[in-house]
C-alpha cells in the first residue's frame, strides 16, 4: 500500500496532541520549536526555553518580531500574559532540577532501548552542538524526539544500538517521526501509532528491527 509521510507541521501537530494540560515543556533547536504553534489555546502549556524564557507562545506573525525576545535558536517568538524571562543559569536550574515535565528533542540517533545520540555525527569535519541537551534529556521528567524516521539516504534513526557518540543512556521514552510514533521501552520498540497505508511489517523492514503493536 501506498502511503504519505507527515509534513513537519504535521508531526508538530502529532506531539502537540499529545503534551497534555498543565505540563511544563521544553522545545529544544529545530523541528521541535514547532510544536508551539500547535498547542490548542485552550489547552494551557509552560512552553520553557534553556535560554531563559518560561511561558513561550507560538511565532509571532510576520513583521512583528522582536528580536530581543528569542529562544534557543535565536528564532523570534513570543510571551504569553504571565510569561517571565530570567538568567539563563536559572534556566539550566530548572532543567537539571527536574522540574520540567517533558523536553522534545531532535536527534541523529535513538536505540532501541531509548538512548539518544544528538549532538555530534562523530565525522570529522561535523560541527558538534551539545547545547543543553544533555541537561534536557537527563533533567525532564520525559524526554521525547521529533525526527524523520529516515536519513538522506535511507537508513533509519532508529536503531538496535547508537553508533554516534551519546547524549543520554536510556532516557528517551517516545520517538514522534514522519512515519510513525514508537515508545522505547527495555523490551524494544513499540508501535503507537503509523502513517495511512503503512503496516507494521513494512515500518519493521524499513527501521530493521522487529516491533511490537500497541
Amino acid at each position: 500500500m501506498s502511503y504519505t509521510r507527515r509534513t513537519k507541521d504535521e508531526l508538530a501537530a502529532r506531539v502537540a496532541q499529545d503534551i497534555p494540560e498543565g505540563a511544563t515543556v521544553n522545545l529544544g533547536i529545530g523541528q521541535p520549536t514547532l510544536v508551539a504553534n500547535h498547542i490548542p489555546a485552550s489547552r494551557e502549556v509552560l512552553l520553557h526555553s534553556e535560554n531563559g524564557i518560561l511561558g513561550m507562545g507560538p511565532a509571532p506573525a510576520k513583521g512583528l518580531e522582536d528580536y530581543d525576545l528569542i529562544n534557543a535558536g535565536k528564532q523570534p517568538v513570543t510571551l504569553l500574559p504571565g510569561g517571565a524571562y530570567f538568567h539563563h543559569a536559572d534556566s539550566f536550574a530548572m532543567m537539571r532540577g527536574g522540574h520540567l515535565d517533558i523536553c522534545v528533542l531532535g536527534a541523529f540517533q535513538v536505540s532501541a532501548k531509548g538512548d539518544l545520540a544528538n549532538w555530534h555525527t562523530g565525522e570529522a569535519d561535523a560541527i558538534p552542538a551539545v547545547g543543553g541537551a544533555m541537561d534536557l534529556a537527563i533533567g525532564a521528567k520525559q524526554t521525547w524526539v521529533m525526527m524523520d524516521l529516515l536519513t538522506k539516504q535511507g537508513q533509519s534513526k532508529l536503531v538496535q544500538a547508537c553508533t554516534y557518540p551519546l547524549t543520554g543512556i536510556a532516557c528517551v521514552k517516545r520517538v514522534y517521526t514522519d512515519l510513525a510514533t514508537l515508545a522505547c521501552t527495555p523490551n524494544g520498540l513499540v508501535v503507537i501509532d503509523t502513517v495511512e497505508g503503512l503496516g507494521l511489517e513494512e515500518l519493521s523492514a524499513l527501521i530493521g528491527l522487529p516491533l511490537t503493536d500497541a
